[in-house]
């Protein structure tokens, strides 16, 4: 089985991990790129979850050229490994709007 995160606003899982298969719309949580090889769940829109308010963001690795992500923060391994041990249950990641 593969983890994954489901992004269908219609389902009763919108925003929230699922195990897949999945038969809605979803992100797969591992890809042969291995910016999901350290992925963190910023906790957006999750509490409570707003259908259709945005899903699936997340901070991961950044890819070499750091070219955009879908939405989510994206930090090379070495910086992203080193906030992560730097950083503690209550810590808060602020990302202001646009």
């Amino acid at each position: 089985m593969l983890d994954g995160w489901c992004d269908a606003p219609e389902h009763e899982l919108y925003n929230q991990y699922v195990r897949l298969p999945f038969g809605d719309s979803h992100e797969q949580l591992w890809r042969a790129d291995d910016v999901y090889d350290l992925l963190v769940v910023l906790g957006y829109n999750d509490d409570p979850v707003v259908a259709g308010a945005g899903s699936c963001i997340f901070m991961h690795v950044a890819r070499e050229n750091y070219a955009p992500t879908e939405g989510c923060v994206a930090l090379a391994q070495d910086d992203l490994l080193a906030l992560l041990a730097a950083i503690e249950a209550s810590t808060k990641i602020v990302i202001p709007a646009p």
